[in-house]
């Protein structure tokens, strides 16, 4: 049975964060004000801070695990984009009201997952209450062989373009989840997806899988790369005004998870609006022509840098598609 006794101190966030920081020396424990962290020789640090906050990026009534989990992940996925293998966080928590024990027992389960699965360790950090909702600020850390980091201005004309995954499960897996908390299922009725199907979507939005595993290619063989968090056309678009460059997209290529592929035969006018959904964190990098050869199966060619601004997507007669909105913007 969940813990439901409130924390009535900072004191006992910490110790139940403490576990976390197990291994790494620099973090004394979290018992102190600073965490030390050096470098190894040879290697750049990468640095990446972004926050996470409900009612934006999750609903206070996720389970904790799953905050916890997206929290680090969203801020791992732009050190895989960079080719940077992560190695410490730190991390600020700012309440709207105590915790319950429970809560913060489930959060810190989360985060221990996460941190397993991405490699890296808690440093520190710190806790407040605050008017508003909850919000989680990660700063994370993470290094590259000196000089190699992998940035998103260096597209250059003739490169292909290159994305990993699938894309648009996570805004399908948002519509998706909004609607089962409200008790409802009409979308899943209406596109005909099994319980699996759903929970796939669902999961896609609750915890996004950073794709680490693809930073050493990126940084071997990308000219230029980034994460997709607010959708392929608005990160593509910022890539390419980033470079001085333009680009085109066949949508054809563009590879689909089994389950969205039913979602668009049954409702293809949403094929615009999934294209330029946000939450996928998949990398998308642009690739000298010489290297194209060496990018795995996990990567797919779906267009290619030409001179010029802007960006273009077709469909498979060569058409080009319309965006009422290109991604997600804060503003």
């Amino acid at each position: 049975m969940t813990d439901t006794t409130a924390i009535t101190s900072e004191a006992e966030i910490i110790a139940m964060l403490a576990p976390l920081s197990a291994g790494a020396s620099g973090a004394f424990g979290l018992t102190d004000d600073c965490a030390q962290f050096s470098p190894r020789p040879g290697y750049d640090l990468i640095l990446k801070t972004d926050p996470v906050r409900a009612g934006v990026h999750f609903f206070a009534d996720d389970p904790p695990e799953a905050i916890a989990w997206k929290a680090l992940a969203v801020n791992v996925s732009d050190l895989a984009a960079k080719g940077a293998r992560p190695v410490g966080y730190l991390l600020a928590l700012s309440f709207p009201d105590a915790p319950t024990k429970g809560w913060m027992t489930a959060f810190a389960h989360g985060l221990g997952a996460a941190q397993t699965a991405f490699g890296c360790v808690l440093l520190g950090g710190d806790t407040d209450r605050a008017p508003g909702p909850l919000s989680i600020a990660v700063t994370v850390i993470g290094e590259v062989p000196e000089g190699t980091m992998v940035r998103r201005a260096a597209a250059r004309v003739g490169d292909a373009i290159f994305v990993s995954g699938t894309l648009g499960d996570s805004g399908i897996g948002l519509r998706l989840h909004r609607e089962a908390r409200e008790g409802r299922q009409e979308l899943r009725t209406r596109w005909g997806l099994t319980e699996y199907q759903t929970g796939y979507f669902i999961d896609r939005y609750l915890r996004p899988q950073p794709r680490i595993d693809l930073a050493e290619v990126v940084r071997r063989h990308a000219s230029a790369a980034m994460d997709v968090s607010d959708g392929l056309v608005k990160d593509l678009t910022r890539m390419c005004k980033a470079s001085g460059v333009g680009a085109v997209i066949d949508s054809g290529l563009i590879e689909w998870s089994p389950a969205m592929v039913i979602v668009i035969r049954q409702q293809p006018e949403l094929f615009s609006a999934i294209l330029s959904a946000g939450d996928d964190y998949e990398i998308l990098a642009t690739v000298p022509p010489e290297h194209c050869a060496a990018m795995p199966p996990a990567m797919h060619r779906i267009g290619t840098i030409l001179a010029g601004a802007g960006v273009k997507v077709t469909r498979i007669d060569g058409t080009e598609i319309a965006f009422d909105k290109t991604g997600w913007d804060h503003f």
